[in-house]
């Protein structure tokens, strides 16, 4: 399946997404209720559902759709031609998102080799880079086959923990969804946190190359939102059994794993969740090298190999320099401050600026479909 032609053009840039996004916006489940749960159940799945999924999809199909137009297929290319001169206002909020993800991602695998297997922080540290600076090293088809191939894995656990709470703790869940209200504020983490995400979307960039039409790119995009969030909602709905207790949690998913009783699954969650942490890093971490990739292209050179993980390596050590900052104080504060950034310089400029461009294409005529 991973190899068909359908699964390449319409679902593998929405697993890739997925893959990029669950260490920086759902692994450790604190990013879902910080966003979410704080509005309370049924406001966090409103938040989710009518919110989050329809800005991701729409965002998507738009950028696929740009993407393939002018044949941008590195960040810099695609904001060049949506923002103009104005494109490295991009690349400066990327840098800060990335940096902010990279701490999360270091102190998040510290901490689960650390806690699960009584290992040394620096242990996982050392691990994540070791994996992430391999994995770019071998480029984009190595990446994007392990980021859907582990996509699949983590679908599955996740479906496991869902179902398992579901068995164990349902007339919780159904009080906890029944009796809930929707606390205001809702619709607005709904967008704040479909935005800071969306700034991954770079990362998706390179497995488009595949598309050909513009019904091809708008569907991958449309398909892309439900992809990405399935697993989020299923894990939303499993906390909403120890809510309000979960708030408070630094590392909400662990709480979830302990309640369930199960050591297998904790272990079987941790492995994927480091695995999840080697996505997200080396999608995010691609991006920026593809972008140099690009620079080198317009100069007819090949960009040198080795530099690949070298660039890895400085940003992974930039990154892990955060993660003393801590996961609550990286994920409320960091995010929140670039989730307006992203909005203004990205997703209003691509669904208003961008589908116009589209419309009249590269020469400024108008496109067949």
């Amino acid at each position: 399946m991973l190899t068909s032609r359908f699964f390449r053009k319409y679902l593998l840039p929405g697993f890739v997404f997925q893959s990029v996004v669950i260490a920086g916006g759902y692994g450790t489940g604190r990013e879902l209720v910080e966003f979410f749960l704080t509005f309370g159940p049924v406001g966090g799945l409103l938040a989710m559902l009518l919110v989050s999924t329809v800005i991701w999809s729409a965002v998507s199909a738009a950028s696929y759709e740009f993407v393939r137009v002018f044949k941008a297929y590195d960040y810099r290319s695609f904001f060049t031609h949506l923002l103009g001169r104005g494109w490295f206002l991009f690349e400066i909020c990327y840098f800060a998102l990335l940096a902010i993800i990279l701490g999360v991602i270091a102190a998040a695998a510290g901490s689960i080799l650390e806690e699960t297997f009584a290992l040394p922080y620096a242990v996982g540290v050392l691990g994540i880079m070791a994996a992430v600076g391999f994995l770019v090293f071998r480029g984009s088809p190595t990446i994007a086959k392990v980021l859907a191939t582990w996509s699949v894995v983590l679908y599955a656990v996740y479906i496991v923990v869902f179902v398992w709470s579901l068995v164990e703790f349902g007339p919780e869940i159904r009080a906890a969804l029944g009796a809930g209200a929707a606390e205001p504020g809702w619709f607005v983490g709904g967008i704040q946190y479909a935005a800071y995400n969306l700034a991954i979307i770079p990362a998706v960039f390179f497995t488009l190359r595949e598309i050909e039409t513009r019904r091809e790119a708008v569907s991958a995009g449309l398909l892309t939102g439900p992809i990405a969030i399935i697993p989020a909602l299923f894990f939303v709905i499993a906390m909403s059994a120890h809510y309000p207790a979960i708030l408070d949690r630094p590392v909400p998913a662990n709480f979830v794993l302990e309640a369930l009783g199960s050591r297998t699954l904790q272990l079987t969650y941790q492995i994927v969740l480091f695995g999840t942490l080697i996505e997200t890093g080396t999608g995010l971490i691609h991006a920026v090298n593809e972008r140099i990739a690009g620079v080198y292209g317009e100069r007819g050179r090949e960009m040198p190999r080795v530099l690949r993980p070298a660039t890895a390596t400085a940003l992974l050590v930039a990154g892990a320099g955060l993660a003393s900052f801590g996961l609550i104080g990286l994920i409320a504060r960091g995010y929140g401050t670039l989730t307006w950034c992203f909005l203004v310089i990205f997703v209003i400029p691509i669904l208003t600026w961008g589908i116009y461009l589209i419309r009249s294409g590269p020469a400024g005529r108008p496109l067949s479909r």
